[in-house]
């Protein structure tokens, strides 16, 4: 009787957590990941072992490792894909303030493993990288600050996010890390330009980047070595781009075959920013197309989702988030042949590196989380929501 007078109460039906997930999120770039991770581990066994047996070690430990570090890395991006926008930007924003300051902490207390430039913390059994946490928090922050400067009285997040980019490069610079300083401005950029930038503001900032450029060539040797390095038109066969470019010539359309490769045995680096070299010798021209279109398939994908997305936020974040990924790949490929200066960059989630691949994981995490499929409404409830 009561139901009759006052009514029902309505049962809403919740979907479970999972089936929601996995109805909702971007099935084509989850299983590019997974394949890439996949790839990373078949190349780890043949790169990581001449390393191995230098250092002592089982011929087998660093792809252990990374088997370890990837197994975390792929669960939390699983988990964070799951999250809303909301919780995302949480999440980004307490991780880029802590990854700042453990940045600004580096000089003081961080290490150069005898690689010219302090870039990490030494924990004993490992070692972290701040600037590959920083990237991601500092995409979601600004994309924040962006988004909130387009709301009526909003503050001037536009301003707001130069002034912390000059901060996080200046402290980059310092290491000196100049390939992820170059990442972090064009991450700005790409989120400025998308947010309604003057195109005149991007000409200035390439202007003062380029000048910057300049004075570093001058002030910093580290830095000249590795730009008149790129330059000279001969490149020195004992030199890690020369053993990489020879071993990208030897591989050809199908490789050498599984285990003949050779350059593993000259490569330092060769199980991390050289590892496509490995993988162009041993398997030839096909594997690294395979490799391309992954990356590819990630970063096109994520950008058409996100055209439909009406958040600014979300969409600013996730644009940024599919740039920066994309384009780190495309600097590590683009030093192996040698059309960029070596920048000291691994190939996301294919190269060994505990800090690379966690932080790749949340990269992915917070960008699977973006471009999941979220109900629209309709537009006149956007209009309503505007008065």
């Amino acid at each position: 009787m009561t139901e009759m007078v006052y009514g029902s109460n309505p049962i809403r039906v919740t979907e479970p957590v999972l089936p929601r997930w996995w109805r909702t999120i971007d099935k084509w770039t989850l299983t590019s990941v997974f394949v890439l991770f996949g790839i990373g581990l078949l190349l780890g066994l043949a790169a990581s072992v001449p390393l191995a047996t230098r250092n002592g070690l089982e011929p087998f430990y660093y792809v252990q490792r990374q088997a370890f570090f990837g197994g975390i890395a792929l669960v939390v991006m699983i988990a964070i894909s799951m999250m809303s926008p909301a919780m995302v930007r949480r999440l980004g924003v307490m991780g880029f303030a802590v990854s700042l300051v453990a940045l600004m902490l580096l000089p003081v207390i961080g290490t150069d493993f005898g690689k010219g430039a302090v870039r990490w913390f030494s924990l004993g059994f490992a070692s972290v990288q701040p600037s590959e946490f920083l990237k991601p928090g500092f995409v979601i922050v600004v994309a924040w600050l962006i988004a909130s400067a387009q709301d009526l009285n909003g503050p001037p997040g536009k301003t707001i996010s130069f002034a912390l980019t000059l901060v996080v490069v200046a402290f980059l610079a310092m290491q000196p890390d100049f390939g992820q300083s170059a990442l972090i401005i064009f991450a700005w950029g790409v989120i400025y330009f998308i947010g309604g930038a003057p195109m005149t503001l991007i000409v200035v900032v390439g202007g003062v980047v380029g000048v910057a450029g300049l004075v570093f060539y001058e002030a910093s040797e580290h830095f000249a070595r590795r730009i008149d390095g790129f330059l000279s038109p001969d490149v020195d066969p004992r030199t890690q781009l020369g053993y990489a470019a020879n071993a990208i010539q030897e591989g050809g359309f199908f490789g050498v075959g599984v285990g003949e490769g050779q350059v593993k045995w000259s490569l330092p680096d060769a199980h991390t920013d050289f590892i496509i070299a490995v993988a162009a010798e041993e398997y030839g021209l096909i594997l690294v197309l395979v490799i391309l279109a992954l990356y590819g398939v990630i970063v096109v994908r994520s950008l058409g989702r996100l055209l439909a997305e009406r958040d600014p936020f979300a969409r600013l974040a996730g644009a940024g988030l599919a740039c920066i990924f994309g384009v780190q790949a495309m600097i590590n490929m683009g030093v192996a042949v040698r059309l960029l200066p070596a920048k000291g960059m691994t190939l996301p989630f294919v190269s060994y590196g505990g800090s690379s691949v966690i932080a790749a994981g949340i990269t992915m995490g917070m960008l699977l989380a973006l471009t999941r499929q979220r109900p629209r409404g309709q537009m006149s409830d956007v209009f309503r929501r505007g008065r």
